[in-house]
This record gives C-alpha cells, structure tokens and sequence, in this order.
C-alpha cells in the first residue's frame, strides 16, 4: 500500500475562476502517491463558490475544506492537519506547469535530505512585461539559492517537522510571509527543481508593474528588518479593491 507521503495546502478566497485549474492540473501529475494525498483548501470566507468547486473534485482527489484568513493562517491551518513527512504550499490561482512537477519535488526532498523546495514561476496569458518581471524573480531566485533563499506561496514544500520547527508562517505579517519564512531555510537545505508554476498576471494588472517591482525591491532592501513586514504595506487593501 502506498503511503502518505504528502499534503497539499492551498489558501482560498472567491477563487471559484481560478481554483478549479490549479486542482484540474494537481489531478494531471504522475506522482505515484496521488491518490492518498490530502488536498487541503483554507477557505477564508469565499461567497463565490470556491467551496463548491474545491468539493467537486472530491471524485478525483481526497479534497477537504478547512477554515483559513489570511494566506499565512490557512496555510498554518492545513499544515498543522497534516501528518505526512511533507507539506507542499500553493496559491489558488496557479497551475502546475507539467505532469512530473510534484513527483520531481518530493523526489528531491527525499533523496537530498531537504527542508524547502520551490521551481520557477511563468506567467500564463500574460504580455511582455509580465513574463519579463516573472523572469527576473526566477533569476533573483536563482541568485538568491547560492546565498539566502527565498520562495513565494505560489509553491513551497516543506518537509514538515522543519516547517513546524521554524514556527510555520508569520501570521502578524501583512505582506510577503513566504519571503520571511523561507529565508530562514539553510543554503543546503533548498533546491529549486525544474519545472514551472504557472500563474496569471491578475497581480500587475491590479497593482501595476512599477507597484510590483517598487515593492519587491522594498522587501529585498528590508530583509533583515522584521517590523518591515509587520506594518501594512498597502498590498491587501489594493488587491481587493483591483
């Protein structure tokens, strides 16, 4: 009998657009464990639908809905359910890029003895500018793994004793709790496996390039100073009226 080895954490809020692609392409990966995996959604409180959409997929993967907020809590939430070795983070509004993502990922964790993995991001739909910024985060990223590491919640897997150990994500954080958790993860211990999570460019649309860039080099000049990501930066309150 094949174990669990896995679970999947995925935080949601009126999402029913987007939440049915991200689970139609979790459905589409070759991991051989797949079918035990827990597939966990931390609803915050969608009033879409996205619950019905995530318990239509209950004939094809062990879905449940849990109560989650913001990002950093539902994401605690689910891990915290979990009791597989490993606990993979994702947002609601990607696609796993190709089938053997998730397989290459655990694989990793397993045979390198790691604490974090991440792959890089493209923008699906999206224009020039788009993927030409996602290009240059990949690349930060890259640069960032020979250094600090550093992940977005688009996807991170974490083995889940270390996850647990590092006190899961900062949930008095109001912007980029992904970035201050996985810069805490040791050089040695991150990987970036190949391989794509897709996204849409909904971000650059609703904050604008310049916004998003201004931002990610505010949080890159402010990495070492916590309070930084504790003070409201403006992103949810701007996102949710874009």
């Amino acid at each position: 009998m094949i174990e669990e080895e896995l679970t999947i954490v995925i935080p949601a809020k009126n999402e029913a657009g987007m939440l049915p692609k991200l689970l139609a392409s979790i459905c589409a990966q070759d991991y051989e464990a797949l079918a035990v995996t827990r597939v966990l959604v931390a609803d915050a409180g969608s009033t879409d639908g996205t619950v019905a959409e995530a318990l239509g997929f209950g004939d094809r993967l062990r879905v449940e809905v849990i109560l989650g907020g913001l990002p950093a809590v539902g994401r605690n939430a689910g891990a915290r359910r979990s009791r597989s070795r490993y606990v993979l983070f994702l947002d609601a509004d990607v696609e796993l890029g190709d089938a053997g993502l998730l397989r290459r990922a655990v694989e990793a964790m397993r045979e390198r003895d790691l604490m974090c993995v991440t792959t890089s991001i493209g923008c699906r739909l999206g224009g020039f500018f788009d993927d030409v910024l996602y290009l240059g985060n990949n690349l930060m990223q890259w640069v960032g793994s020979h250094w600090k590491p550093f992940a977005t919640g688009m996807f991170m897997m974490f083995e889940r004793e270390d996850f647990l150990r590092l006190g899961g994500f900062n949930e008095k954080a109001l912007f980029a709790e992904d970035y201050l958790l996985s810069k805490q993860v040791p050089r040695k211990k991150f990987a970036i496996v190949r391989g794509m999570t897709l996204t849409s460019n909904r971000r650059f649309r609703k904050l604008g390039h310049g916004r998003m860039v201004w931002m990610f080099f505010k949080t890159m000049l402010h990495t070492w100073d916590e309070e930084y990501f504790l003070r409201d930066q403006g992103y949810w309150e701007e996102v949710e009226q874009g």
